[in-house]
């Protein structure tokens, strides 16, 4: 009691709102306890999927990211190599792009 007296008034407050809601939860009947503890069951599956598709997202992102990249860094070594005179099937060599895609650039 100690503790919350030296507490500033907001932080009481929400001492106080938090001891409101537990208060509430211990009064519901069996059937109203099951009910409520199954939606926050379902309510935290939904945060853990969500986290988990915004993880899966941000890692397909970024390999698609890097593929991209290393791929126009490939072209770009390759207009260079071009520029110097370097053969088309040297250049497919060393840059694993296709004869095609060297002739076009």
């Amino acid at each position: 009691m100690e503790t919350l007296k030296r507490m500033p008034f907001k932080a009481r407050k929400s001492v106080f709102e938090k001891l409101e809601k537990i208060v509430d939860i211990a009064s519901l009947s069996k059937e109203e306890r099951m009910k409520y503890d199954e939606s926050i069951k379902v309510f935290r599956d939904q945060l853990v999927t969500i986290s988990f598709a915004e993880e899966k997202g941000r890692k397909e992102g970024l390999e698609e990211g890097m593929k991209k990249g290393m791929k126009k860094k490939s072209l770009e070594i390759a207009r260079n190599l071009k520029e110097l005179g370097v053969p088309a099937a040297t250049i497919s060599q060393a840059s694993g792009l296709s004869i095609d895609e060297i002739e076009r650039i």
